[in-house]
């Protein structure tokens, strides 16, 4: 494989990473903050930005880390 054609390769597998990361934060943590406006608590927001977070490098490994 070419060189210039690795470099896309990784460019677009760290865009695709990230992606993921923000994305289980963003709908996570706000199923958590919506729970927390909800149910009068104050610790779903919390809890939904670590679910979020750890489906998401769960995700990550799933696609990236088993090559």
């Amino acid at each position: 494989m070419s060189n210039s054609k690795q470099n896309r390769r990784d460019e677009n597998a760290m865009w695709t990473i990230f992606g993921y990361l923000l994305s289980g934060l963003i709908f996570w943590g706000g199923a958590g903050y919506a729970a927390d406006r909800w149910l009068g608590t104050g610790y779903l927001t919390l809890t939904g930005l670590l679910v979020g977070m750890g489906g998401a490098i769960y995700l990550v490994w799933l696609r990236f880390g088993r090559e």
